[in-house]
């Protein structure tokens, strides 16, 4: 008799099991396209990059910046739009960012997006008479 009643019972427990699971699964799916709708609106940002401050004696007749390689835009989830966050940064010879620094602050948190974000970029280094060379970099994000 027990084995006859456990299909029925194991049937029973998975038609209540989705039925509870099912609708806070749909809530779920729904706050996330909400949410990400809100991050898709596309940040903008402006770069510039200078060479890093170095002696007298040592002059570049040909520089060139440093190429980007992977720089991924951070989603901004601030709640003002018209907030902005500006990182300073040096790009060294190993292509890698170091010691960004937030010159403009957005609140801790979209700042601890950006810094996550601009710590994982890497570029192709910017060279002084052919040799990779330290370069600072500076770049505003936005939401417009």
């Amino acid at each position: 008799m027990r084995i006859a009643l456990m299909p029925v019972l194991v049937a029973v427990l998975s038609v209540l099991a989705s039925a509870s699971v099912a609708p806070s699964l749909t809530l779920r799916n729904t706050r996330f396209v909400q949410h990400e709708s809100r991050l898709r609106r596309a940040s903008s940002r402006e770069e510039e990059f200078k060479d890093v401050a170095r002696s007298s004696q040592s002059r570049c007749s040909l520089t060139t910046p440093p190429e980007p390689l992977a720089t991924p835009d951070p989603l901004l989830d601030t709640v003002d739009p018209d907030a902005h966050i500006t990182v300073s940064f040096i790009i060294g010879i190993d292509g890698h960012t170091h010691s960004p620094l937030i010159l403009e602050s957005a609140g801790s948190a979209p700042d601890r997006a950006v810094l996550r974000m601009v710590r994982a970029w890497r570029y192709r280094p910017a060279t002084c008479n052919g040799v990779p060379t330290d370069f600072e970099g500076k770049i505003q994000f936005s939401r417009k």
